[in-house]
């Protein structure tokens, strides 16, 4: 247990850096053996790519899940999504006007609204969620990326929106040697789950020192620091 909060607050941001250049890593180094394997470009796009920028998110809740620090986790999750739309999207907005493609109002944003709603109706269920409840949630997501590909697929080189850019993308992802690659699998593995441990190492101490909850420290800070993959994704494409 750490004791010192400011030993707590550079260790979450060190935890923070490791999550971002791990996840950087752990992607390019997946996405060069996945070509060298001559995986298309698509799935990689779909997959590795589409995921890399939730790897952040996804270890320090589940790190938190593990150690007992459920309200961190659950927090994270949510505050991640929140932060995402309102700060994100809406600092880009405020700096230039952003196009919305017909796919994402179509398609996208309903499934997004019903994740949120099937979090609730299953949260509200004896207030926890349960082994079945990961299960649906892991399921539903296998189906999305499925008919994403096959969407994709579907529209060839003309595709719009999220997966053209994933395309792209996936594309500019460097081909490396195979021990190069590993390198950066292992590397970018090791980074994150130290970092998701400091990270929620850090946040509970800090949370505990000012005494304040774990549900407000993951939908603020933490959720802005596994965030950052996608704020940089975002400020690239401004490039």
């Amino acid at each position: 247990i750490l004791q010192s909060v400011p030993f707590a607050v550079v260790l979450l941001v060190i935890g923070f850096v490791f999550l971002v250049k791990g996840a950087d890593a752990f992607v390019e180094g997946c996405s060069s053996v996945a070509k060298r394997f001559h995986v298309p470009t698509l799935i990689i796009g779909m997959t590795i790519v589409a995921m890399g920028t939730s790897l952040p998110e996804t270890a320090v809740s589940i790190t938190a899940s593990i150690s007992g620090n459920n309200a961190l986790a659950v927090s994270n999750a949510v505050g991640s999504n929140i932060f995402n739309l309102m700060v994100v999207v809406g600092v880009c907005a405020v700096l230039t006007p952003l196009a919305v493609q017909v796919g994402i109002l179509k398609r996208d944003f309903p499934l997004s609204i019903a994740c949120a709603i099937l979090l609730l109706i299953l949260g509200a269920i004896d207030m926890t969620l349960g082994h079945v409840d990961g299960v649906v949630f892991i399921v539903l997501f296998a189906f999305f990326i499925l008919y994403m590909i096959r969407s994709a697929r579907n529209a060839g080189n003309g595709a719009e929106g999220e997966e053209d850019e994933l395309l792209a993308e996936a594309k500019e992802m460097p081909v490396m040697s195979v021990p190069k690659s590993l390198i950066y699998i292992v590397a970018g593995g090791v980074a994150i789950a130290l970092g998701s441990d400091w990270v929620v190492d850090g946040a509970t101490t800090v949370a505990s020192a000012m005494g304040i909850s774990q549900t407000l420290i993951g939908l603020t800070v933490v959720a802005f620091g596994t965030s950052l993959p996608t704020q940089q994704s975002v400020k690239t494409s401004f490039h």
